[in-house]
Protein backbone atom coordinates (compact mmCIF):
# COMPACT_ATOMS: atom_id res chain seq x y z
CA UNK A 1 0.00 0.00 0.00
CA UNK A 2 1.39 3.13 -1.19
CA UNK A 3 2.42 5.65 1.73
CA UNK A 4 3.48 9.24 1.24
CA UNK A 5 4.57 11.92 3.95
CA UNK A 6 3.06 15.30 3.27
CA UNK A 7 4.98 18.30 4.62
CA UNK A 8 2.71 21.29 4.75
CA UNK A 9 2.16 24.80 5.91
CA UNK A 10 -0.57 26.50 8.34
CA UNK A 11 -0.86 30.58 8.11
CA UNK A 12 -2.65 32.69 10.35
CA UNK A 13 -5.53 32.20 8.23
CA UNK A 14 -6.49 28.82 10.44
CA UNK A 15 -3.69 29.24 13.50
CA UNK A 16 -7.52 29.31 15.55
CA UNK A 17 -8.91 25.89 13.61
CA UNK A 18 -8.54 22.70 15.89
CA UNK A 19 -6.52 19.41 15.44
CA UNK A 20 -9.89 17.71 14.63
CA UNK A 21 -11.33 20.19 11.87
CA UNK A 22 -8.05 20.39 10.32
CA UNK A 23 -8.43 16.68 9.78
CA UNK A 24 -11.95 17.28 8.26
CA UNK A 25 -10.54 19.59 6.01
CA UNK A 26 -7.81 17.34 4.54
CA UNK A 27 -9.66 14.55 4.14
CA UNK A 28 -12.71 16.60 2.22
CA UNK A 29 -9.92 17.85 0.56
CA UNK A 30 -7.84 14.78 -0.85
CA UNK A 31 -11.89 13.69 -1.81
CA UNK A 32 -12.48 16.20 -3.93
CA UNK A 33 -8.65 16.24 -5.61
CA UNK A 34 -9.85 12.80 -6.74
CA UNK A 35 -6.74 11.03 -4.64
CA UNK A 36 -7.76 7.64 -3.62
CA UNK A 37 -7.09 7.33 0.03
CA UNK A 38 -7.73 4.15 1.80
CA UNK A 39 -9.48 3.52 4.42
CA UNK A 40 -9.55 1.78 7.43
CA UNK A 41 -11.61 -2.04 7.94
CA UNK A 42 -14.34 -1.93 10.86
CA UNK A 43 -17.88 -0.53 11.29
CA UNK A 44 -16.67 3.26 11.02
CA UNK A 45 -13.86 3.15 8.52
CA UNK A 46 -11.91 6.39 8.63
CA UNK A 47 -9.53 7.52 5.70
CA UNK A 48 -5.79 6.35 6.92
CA UNK A 49 -4.47 9.65 7.50
CA UNK A 50 -1.74 10.33 10.36
CA UNK A 51 -0.66 13.65 11.37
CA UNK A 52 2.90 13.89 13.40
CA UNK A 53 1.95 16.54 16.11
CA UNK A 54 -1.08 18.32 16.45
CA UNK A 55 -0.26 22.05 16.27
CA UNK A 56 -1.91 24.16 18.81
CA UNK A 57 -4.26 26.73 18.70
CA UNK A 58 -2.74 30.02 17.88
CA UNK A 59 0.03 28.56 16.25
CA UNK A 60 1.68 28.81 12.53
CA UNK A 61 3.91 26.47 10.90
CA UNK A 62 6.15 25.53 8.39
CA UNK A 63 6.70 22.07 9.25
CA UNK A 64 3.64 19.96 9.45
CA UNK A 65 4.02 16.52 8.59
CA UNK A 66 0.96 14.16 7.48
CA UNK A 67 1.06 10.47 6.62
CA UNK A 68 -1.48 9.43 3.92
CA UNK A 69 -2.06 5.98 2.46
CA UNK A 70 -3.34 5.40 -0.65
CA UNK A 71 -4.85 2.47 -2.28
CA UNK A 72 -2.57 2.93 -5.51
CA UNK A 73 0.14 4.90 -6.55
CA UNK A 74 -0.02 8.62 -7.54
CA UNK A 75 2.28 10.81 -9.21
CA UNK A 76 3.43 13.64 -6.63
CA UNK A 77 3.53 16.40 -9.31
CA UNK A 78 -0.19 15.58 -9.64
CA UNK A 79 -0.75 15.12 -6.02
CA UNK A 80 0.69 18.45 -4.96
CA UNK A 81 -1.06 20.43 -7.71
CA UNK A 82 -4.39 18.71 -6.56
CA UNK A 83 -4.69 18.70 -3.22
CA UNK A 84 -3.33 22.76 -3.30
CA UNK A 85 -6.34 23.33 -5.51
CA UNK A 86 -8.30 22.16 -3.02
CA UNK A 87 -7.18 23.58 -0.28
CA UNK A 88 -8.45 27.32 1.26
CA UNK A 89 -6.10 29.75 1.76
CA UNK A 90 -3.70 29.18 4.96
CA UNK A 91 -2.51 25.81 4.11
CA UNK A 92 -0.79 24.69 1.36
CA UNK A 93 1.39 21.30 0.43
CA UNK A 94 4.96 22.07 0.18
CA UNK A 95 6.47 18.81 -0.62
CA UNK A 96 5.89 14.49 -0.11
CA UNK A 97 8.17 12.05 -0.06
CA UNK A 98 7.69 8.55 -0.05
CA UNK A 99 7.64 6.51 2.93
CA UNK A 100 8.32 2.87 3.55
CA UNK A 101 4.45 1.36 4.24
CA UNK A 102 5.82 -0.88 7.37
CA UNK A 103 7.85 1.98 8.90
CA UNK A 104 6.80 2.97 12.58
CA UNK A 105 3.95 5.65 12.75
CA UNK A 106 4.70 9.35 11.98
CA UNK A 107 3.86 10.03 15.48
CA UNK A 108 6.07 7.46 17.34
CA UNK A 109 8.83 8.99 15.07
CA UNK A 110 9.00 12.90 16.36
CA UNK A 111 11.89 13.78 18.68
CA UNK A 112 12.00 17.47 18.98
CA UNK A 113 10.37 20.65 17.53
CA UNK A 114 11.85 23.90 16.91
CA UNK A 115 9.79 27.01 17.16
CA UNK A 116 10.44 31.21 15.74
CA UNK A 117 8.59 32.79 19.00
CA UNK A 118 8.21 36.59 18.63
CA UNK A 119 8.04 38.14 22.09
CA UNK A 120 8.21 41.93 23.13
CA UNK A 121 11.05 43.32 25.42
CA UNK A 122 12.60 46.01 26.44
CA UNK A 123 15.88 44.07 26.71
CA UNK A 124 18.91 44.38 25.26
CA UNK A 125 20.25 41.92 22.81
CA UNK A 126 22.61 41.24 25.55
CA UNK A 127 20.75 40.51 28.44
CA UNK A 128 18.17 38.29 26.77
CA UNK A 129 21.56 36.07 25.81
CA UNK A 130 22.23 36.12 29.43
CA UNK A 131 19.03 34.98 30.11
CA UNK A 132 18.84 32.14 27.91
CA UNK A 133 22.33 31.13 29.00
CA UNK A 134 21.11 31.21 32.70
CA UNK A 135 18.31 28.87 31.87
CA UNK A 136 20.26 26.58 29.99
CA UNK A 137 22.77 25.91 32.52
CA UNK A 138 20.21 25.29 35.16
CA UNK A 139 20.14 21.06 35.58
CA UNK A 140 16.63 21.41 36.14
CA UNK A 141 13.65 23.46 36.00
CA UNK A 142 10.49 22.79 38.43
CA UNK A 143 7.52 23.93 36.96
CA UNK A 144 3.58 23.32 37.32
CA UNK A 145 0.90 23.69 34.63
CA UNK A 146 -2.78 24.32 35.27
CA UNK A 147 -5.51 22.94 32.92
CA UNK A 148 -8.85 23.46 34.66
CA UNK A 149 -8.86 22.19 37.96
CA UNK A 150 -5.59 19.78 37.39
CA UNK A 151 -2.00 21.05 38.13
CA UNK A 152 0.56 19.11 36.61
CA UNK A 153 4.04 19.43 38.02
CA UNK A 154 7.20 18.42 36.24
CA UNK A 155 10.76 19.66 35.03
CA UNK A 156 10.54 21.97 32.64
CA UNK A 157 14.50 22.17 31.73
CA UNK A 158 13.88 18.56 30.67
CA UNK A 159 11.66 19.77 27.77
CA UNK A 160 14.46 22.23 26.03
CA UNK A 161 16.72 20.89 24.03
CA UNK A 162 18.42 24.30 22.95
CA UNK A 163 17.59 28.04 22.93
CA UNK A 164 19.14 30.84 20.96
CA UNK A 165 18.51 34.63 19.92
CA UNK A 166 17.21 35.44 16.33
CA UNK A 167 17.60 39.33 16.64
CA UNK A 168 15.87 42.08 18.18
CA UNK A 169 13.86 44.49 16.27
CA UNK A 170 12.01 47.69 17.35
CA UNK A 171 11.40 46.34 20.87
CA UNK A 172 10.23 42.84 19.23
CA UNK A 173 12.50 39.33 20.16
CA UNK A 174 12.98 36.72 18.07
CA UNK A 175 13.88 33.45 20.07
CA UNK A 176 14.64 29.97 18.56
CA UNK A 177 13.80 27.36 20.54
CA UNK A 178 14.27 23.12 19.74
CA UNK A 179 12.41 21.60 22.60
CA UNK A 180 11.54 18.18 23.35
CA UNK A 181 8.57 16.27 21.05
CA UNK A 182 7.86 12.40 22.12
CA UNK A 183 5.56 10.17 24.08
CA UNK A 184 7.11 11.21 27.13
CA UNK A 185 6.50 14.93 27.57
CA UNK A 186 6.31 17.75 24.73
CA UNK A 187 7.75 21.84 25.29
CA UNK A 188 5.35 24.48 24.86
CA UNK A 189 7.11 27.68 23.41
CA UNK A 190 4.86 29.91 25.73
CA UNK A 191 5.63 28.16 29.01
CA UNK A 192 9.41 28.44 27.95
CA UNK A 193 9.24 32.18 27.38
CA UNK A 194 7.83 32.48 30.55
CA UNK A 195 10.80 30.89 31.94
CA UNK A 196 12.82 33.65 30.26
CA UNK A 197 11.00 36.14 32.14
CA UNK A 198 8.62 37.51 29.43
CA UNK A 199 5.18 38.00 31.23
CA UNK A 200 3.30 38.85 28.46
CA UNK A 201 2.16 35.69 26.35
CA UNK A 202 4.35 35.80 22.79
CA UNK A 203 3.44 38.13 20.03
CA UNK A 204 3.48 34.50 17.73
CA UNK A 205 4.62 31.07 17.43
CA UNK A 206 5.60 29.54 14.44
CA UNK A 207 6.73 25.33 13.91
CA UNK A 208 9.64 26.04 11.86
CA UNK A 209 10.92 22.35 11.66
CA UNK A 210 10.03 18.55 13.48
CA UNK A 211 12.90 16.79 13.93
CA UNK A 212 12.51 12.76 13.19
CA UNK A 213 14.28 9.73 14.85
CA UNK A 214 15.92 8.02 12.00
CA UNK A 215 13.96 4.84 11.17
Amino acid sequence: MPRLRVRFSRGLQLKFISHLDIMRLLSRALRRAGIAVAYSEGYNPRPRLALAVPLAVGVTSDAELMDVFLKRPVAPHFFINALNHQLPPGIEVLEIFQASPIQASLQSLVRFAEYEVSIKTEKSPPEIQEIIRDLLDKAELPWQHQRQEKVRQYDLRALIDDLWLGNVTDGIATIGMKLRCDPGGSGRPEQVAKALGFEEHPISIKRRHLVLEAS
